[in-house]
């Protein structure tokens, strides 16, 4: 069974420090959770994650049940056995790529660059590739075009062959430009899809190769505050040992950090929050400071493939590489930092790998933009345990 134990907290505060402790090992919280969309972290292995130290991965449920395919992925193990990756995993349900295809079409809204799209409507990428109904999600699967059908049993059982140690139900991710009406409705669907969800694990004890998962459930709720509370108090009625916040978290950032403390009022103290699709330096020290424990996010890997390094150093916590003043720059990404990159290869040569489009770049800089966030939730978690603010993080950026 998965347990969450909570090992310190900051006086004044809602941050806390704690173990996740799952059938496949400890994740120390609060925890950064590397994105493995179709089993793997883009450009690295196994054994480089390990070095880096992360300690548990997110896997993509829509991703893998199109291909490989669940069944596949059961009959080699589960996650573990099939990626080679022994610790925790965590399952997302495929909502947000229902989303995607769906309302995030209609809407132009994307999955990091607009995450908060300000005020104006962007433009519309096209129609609606999805049809919602009571029953799930049916859509065209984007490997070769074939009908799919996602509802809420099915994601379960599609969970329970990939054998993550996390699984998460089946959600309606709303947009930010959905108004409260339509909101509330997707609200109310994915509670009646979580209470179906529910009943499906019940029903599914024993599928799979993994037999101690742990289902959490996922609060929507968009950023009107009369929904997130709702949403968080219906969906911590239902039992769930953990949850999720999910969905629409309102156009800026100012919105997200008011929807999070919302949700968080409303949940149980004594049980794991994890918040959907956000890694950004200061996203993540806001949050846990009020009350969140593990975040995933490929904005890091994402950032990375694009020129984009990390480091506490610079101003806006970003070192564009591409910039000509790095073409003579025979320093590390980031002073202090222990990754292998930073370890050998200076900027400069780091951008000229990426002039001259050579693979070899992507690896690099993925291997120090992962290890820069395993570093942020580590000083965190020190921070915690010294009764710090989670903002004390920032003012010696060469620490830990």
């Amino acid at each position: 069974m998965t347990e969450f134990r909570i090992t310190s907290r900051v006086p004044g505060s809602e941050a806390r420090a704690g173990e996740l402790v799952t059938p496949h090992g400890t994740v120390r919280t609060p925890a950064f959770v590397a994105v493995a969309t179709r089993g793997t972290v883009k450009a690295l292995g196994v054994d480089d994650l390990e070095r880096l130290g992360v300690e548990v991965l997110i896997g993509n449920t829509y991703h893998l049940a199109l291909r490989p395919g669940a069944e596949r992925v059961a009959a080699l193990g589960g996650l573990q056995g099939f990626t080679g990756w022994r610790g925790p995993w965590f399952t997302d349900s495929g909502g947000f790529q229902v989303f995607s295809l769906g309302a995030g079409k209609v809407h132009g809204v994307g999955k990091i660059a607009s995450v908060f799209p300000g005020d104006a409507p962007p433009k519309p990428v096209g129609e609606s590739l999805v049809h919602l109904t009571e029953d799930g999600a049916h859509f065209r699967s984007v490997v070769d075009g074939s009908p799919v059908f996602f509802s809420p049993e099915g994601v379960i059982r599609l969970q329970r062959l990939l054998g993550a140690d996390v699984i998460l139900p089946l959600d309606e991710c709303t947009s930010p430009f959905h108004d409260h009406a339509y909101t509330k409705r997707a609200m109310e669907r994915t509670h009646r899809w979580a209470e179906r969800a529910l009943a499906a694990f019940e029903r599914t004890q024993g599928v799979g190769p993994n037999p101690a998962q742990a289902l959490w459930g996922i609060v929507q709720g968009g950023a009107y505050e009369d929904l997130r509370r709702a949403s968080a108090r219906a969906i911590a009625g239902m039992g769930f040992p953990g949850f999720a916040i999910g969905g629409s978290l309102g156009r800026s950032k100012e919105e997200m950090l008011r929807v999070v403390e919302w949700t968080a009022e409303e949940l149980p103290p004594d049980r794991p929050r994890h918040l959907l699709g956000i890694g950004g330096v200061e996203d993540v020290l806001q949050a846990v400071a009020r009350g969140v424990d593990t975040f995933d996010c490929a904005a890091p890997t994402r950032l990375a493939r694009n020129g984009v390094l990390l480091s506490l150093a610079e101003e806006g916590f970003r070192i564009p590489i591409k910039n000509a003043r790095f073409a003579r720059d025979d320093g590390p990404v980031e002073e202090g930092c222990d990754c292998p990159t930073c370890g050998r290869y200076s900027r400069a040569f780091l951008r000229h790998l990426l002039q001259a489009g050579e693979l070899s770049y992507y690896r690099l800089a993925t291997l120090h933009n992962v290890r820069f966030m395993v570093r942020l939730l580590g000083r965190v978690r020190a921070a915690l345990a010294a009764g710090k603010a989670v903002s004390a993080v920032l003012l010696d950026p060469s620490a830990g």
